[in-house]
């Protein structure tokens, strides 16, 4: 190993863990809020749930597949069960200057957050055995071998040289498109398009898009791995195409009527999830440029769903899918080594290699996501049934699944 443990870049990646850890509750209040009264808890409990599953399986096997010796660039080895041989010492492949295992800790919680991403689509009415049961396959048969092609040493993907600074394509696409498969699999709930399903607790709803803000600079600057002038490109452009979003979507909104708050901290989510991997690539003004034409896609990607009748319910594929497919392909067409000296030039830098490679990496994770979940959401509908009986929907999730009630 050789190399020495830079305490500056070790004490940013620790509280970078933290930031990314705090996005997963963040989520379930951004999603909580937006769900009925009835099924508030239940929403926040597929969030939280992640923390404790997640938190274990990664441990046990997870990171092992994702980052362990690389087998024929798909999946990695079995090397590090039980983060066996992942200690104190630096590994040169994934952190020259922090603890392997702080690394892995930091990498544990994108795959704690990723899984939860996915809980929009089908909040209100899963069966909580049958959401346990598809999280933890999902985790180990599409997001382990996903983050070894992309990021893992060896990974067919990582070899052509795609850019993903924090988890365009291992993290937003992957959760957007499976997101929309897993709704398309489990049907829409019950009135749906026909009795009102209005969010119950906007102020929850913003307050976990503003935590996901906060979280989102330890995701992508973190993503540095490094106190650098990398992760300070990757805060920097992190904010400004949240705050470009943010704006878009609420001027989007005002021509459609109000300005609506929901509408302003959704297009916000939106430029996050764009810039995710792009942010440690390109400069200030191309995140402006990723964030204004996020918000659109995003805002429209919703009005075609909600046109086709699809009760993708938090719009997981709206919001994330779509907004990150254009921040990757934007990668491929903005990104710059004056930036970042270790990324690569896209085709706007005389590059146009980037951007097919971009193209082929989106096609790949958005078919491979797609195509995974549905066919696991399917046998788990035909086996053990995905949806809880129309009588507990009917009474709300929170007392017919956890026997509880959020409010008196």
């Amino acid at each position: 190993m050789g190399e020495a443990i830079n305490t500056g870049d070790t004490a940013w990646i620790l509280v970078s863990c933290a930031l990314v850890l705090m996005m997963t509750p963040a989520l379930g209040f951004f999603y909580g809020g937006m769900a009925r009264r009835k099924n508030i808890l239940s929403t926040l409990t597929l969030s939280y749930a992640f923390l404790a599953l997640i938190g274990v399986q990664w441990v046990v096997y997870g990171y092992s597949l994702a980052f362990g010796e690389d087998i024929g660039g798909f999946i990695g080895g079995l090397n590090y069960l039980g983060l066996s041989g992942v200690g104190a010492a630096p590994n040169p492949d994934y952190g020259k200057t922090i603890p392997h295992s702080l690394f892995a800790a930091f990498q544990m919680m994108f795959a704690v957050i990723t899984p939860a991403l996915i809980t929009g689509a089908f909040v209100e009415r899963v069966r909580f055995k049958s959401f346990l049961l598809f999280s933890l396959i999902w985790v180990t048969v599409v997001y382990d071998p996903l983050c070894h092609w992309v990021w893992g040493k060896g990974g067919w993907l990582a070899a052509l040289g795609v850019l993903d600074f924090a988890g365009g394509t291992v993290v937003h696409i992957a959760a957007g498109f499976s997101a929309l498969a897993f709704a398309f699999a489990i049907g829409p709930r019950k009135g749906y398009g026909k009795t009102p399903m209005e969010p119950h607790n906007i102020t929850f709803t913003v307050l976990g898009a503003g935590l996901l803000w906060v979280g989102w600079f330890g995701f992508n600057a973190g993503s540095a791995l490094g106190a650098n002038g990398v992760a300070v490109n990757a805060l920097l452009t992190t904010n400004t195409s949240a705050a470009t979003a943010g704006l878009v979507w609420m001027l989007l909104s005002w021509l459609d009527g109000r300005p609506s708050t929901l509408g302003l901290a959704t297009g916000m989510v939106v430029g996050l999830a764009a810039v995710t991997p792009a942010s440690g690539f390109v400069t200030p003004v191309a995140a402006m440029v990723i964030g204004a034409v996020a918000a659109p896609l995003g805002y429209y990607g919703i009005r075609f769903r909600i046109k086709r009748h699809w009760d993708e319910s938090m719009d997981v594929w709206a919001c994330h899918g779509l907004a990150s497919t254009w921040g990757t392909i934007a990668t491929g067409l903005l990104a710059t080594i004056a930036v970042n000296p270790n990324g690569g030039n896209g085709l706007f830098y005389g590059n146009p290699s980037q951007l097919g490679v971009q193209l082929l990496a989106t096609v790949v994770t958005m078919a491979f996501a797609f195509g995974v979940t549905f066919i696991l959401a399917k046998v788990l509908d035909w086996s053990i049934g995905l949806r809880v009986s129309h009588a507990e929907e009917e009474v709300g999730l929170d007392i017919s699944t956890h026997g509880e009630r959020a409010y008196s």
